[in-house]
């Protein structure tokens, strides 16, 4: 038996944590309905100008005809050369200051680093890019240039994902393996990867996705207002969506709403898309290595 003291005890910390499950449920709520609100309205808006036309046709007569082929497979070709440069660095470098940093203090200032870079504005990111790539090292306005600056942009989230998924990983996992002969390489290619792969992925994704609605470092690297043809190499200039969308929607007269919002929507579904793989390696990876 329980006294009356603690009965009433248990009933106020039941009623409690009642009144905080509400409130925690309310707050998820709210958030799903601006997200749902958000891509709903996109969606409504952009919808009427979702065709085959419209992806496959250059934009026309300033902006106020035509389609996105320019700008969408600009930010494809952006999206590869960021991933190609951000992913392996990021990666690596994860490794380094999770398996091979092995002063603590070191380890500390790293992550310090990192987290303070993550936080530096898009702007200064782009005037970076603008004073290192296009000027200091020749390499002008171009895809290249730019795409190097939101590699630089992206890379301290990159590294603080993948960082937190391989410290994750138990380190009886890394035991067994030095136990059974493995060195220290062996045991990181072979099994800590593996199992942290899923949370390196959605890091990637989730920095990519960043990546690719980014305005500002563009427009100070590469992107331009207008090309009839998309990008034939590394060195040329470039469209890309979201400076498509900053320009039609405030430099451009007369564009169509459902034009601009349909572009908005495109790069909606190439950050969606990306979002649907990481998923989908995600749960691979899951079901495969569990511990």
């Amino acid at each position: 038996m329980i006294s009356e003291e603690q009965a009433d005890n248990l009933e106020f910390r039941r009623k409690k944590e009642k009144l905080f499950f509400t409130l925690f449920t309310i707050c998820a709520l709210i958030v799903i309905l601006i997200l749902v609100f958000f891509i709903g309205y996109v969606v409504l808006m952009g919808i009427s100008a979702m065709s085959l036309d419209f992806f496959t046709t250059p934009p026309g007569m300033g902006m106020r005809s035509g389609g996105i082929w320019t700008p969408f497979i600009g930010t494809i070709y952006l999206m590869g050369l960021v991933a190609i440069v951000a992913i392996p660095l990021g990666v690596f470098t994860a490794v380094y200051i999770s398996e091979y940093q092995s002063n603590r203090m070191m380890g500390r200032v790293w992550k310090i680093v990192v987290g303070n870079l993550a936080g530096i504005p898009s702007i200064v990111y782009g005037l970076l890019g603008l004073a290192m790539f296009v000027t200091a090292l020749g390499l002008g306005f171009s895809l290249l240039a730019a795409s190097l600056t939101l590699s630089l942009l992206v890379l301290p989230i990159v590294i603080m994902t993948s960082n937190e998924a391989i410290v994750a990983v138990p380190q009886s996992i890394r035991d067994a393996s030095t136990a059974l002969g493995a060195t220290k390489w062996q045991t990181t290619v072979h099994h800590v990867l593996p199992y942290s792969i899923s949370g390196i992925s959605t890091g990637i994704i989730l920095a990519l996705s960043r990546a690719a609605g980014e305005t500002a470092p563009i427009m100070l690297t590469g992107a331009v207002f207008f090309m009839a043809r998309p990008p034939d190499s590394v060195s040329s200039k470039f469209m890309a969506l979201p400076y498509h969308i900053y320009g039609t929607a405030t430099q451009a007269y007369g564009v169509p709403l459902d034009l601009i919002f349909g572009a908005a929507l495109a790069l909606l579904m190439v950050v969606l898309g990306m979002n649907i793989v990481a998923i989908i390696i995600r749960s691979k990876f899951r079901s495969k290595y569990k511990w």
